[in-house]
């Protein structure tokens, strides 16, 4: 089977966050732990990633804040062919991270290029780090789907998630299933022009 390697953001995902309950629910699962979750740089981040995924090709990458942007980074690089897709979600702004968590991170510029595999960026109407708009619009360049769950802050266990079982059902429809809810991020980009 193949696995679902979770990957978390600035200062991993901690006890109660839905990444780990998704851990224990799935057997095939697995952390991509990182040498330092208070200290990150992208490079080695990457490093450690691009490592897990050799040894775990065709995986599924489901990415929280940070670990979206670590993802995104991927793009043009060799490492793309072993990923099956991404669930990317909350993805955090690199400008606004370093306001609300000053010096802690050093991860360069947003990644921009279209990923290179199939991807989902789920986002949220308050999330403190990435405005709604941005996030539709890194969507796009990414070559990304797109979904707004509405005011759920940074989806995180702050914002009231726990095993968060509707992210289960986004997985299974970007790994194949119908995607009756999803629409692609040109066209939410769009509908948000229109509205």
């Amino acid at each position: 089977m193949t696995k679902t390697l979770m990957i978390p953001g600035l200062l991993g995902s901690g006890d109660g966050h839905w990444q780990q309950q998704w851990l224990l629910d799935n057997p095939e699962s697995a952390l991509v732990e990182q040498r330092s979750w208070t200290r990150p740089v992208v490079e080695e981040w990457r490093e450690t990633l691009e490592q897990v995924l050799a040894e775990n090709p065709g995986a599924w990458l489901v990415a929280h804040s940070l670990g979206c942007v670590l993802v995104a980074s991927l793009a043009g690089r060799p490492s793309v062919k072993n990923v099956g897709g991404a669930l990317l979600v909350a993805p955090c702004d690199l400008n606004q991270t370093e306001n609300i968590h000053p010096g802690l991170i050093d991860f360069g510029p947003m990644p921009e290029a279209p990923l290179g595999f199939p991807s989902l960026v789920v986002g949220s109407l308050n999330d403190p780090y990435m405005a709604l708009d941005a996030v539709q619009r890194y969507s796009a360049l990414w070559g990304s789907d797109f979904v707004d769950i509405g005011k759920a802050g940074h989806i995180n266990v702050a914002s009231g998630f726990g095993r968060w079982e509707r992210g289960y059902s986004l997985l299974q429809q970007l790994q194949g299933s119908a995607p009756a809810e999803i629409v692609p991020a040109a066209a939410s980009e769009a509908r948000a022009l229109r509205g």
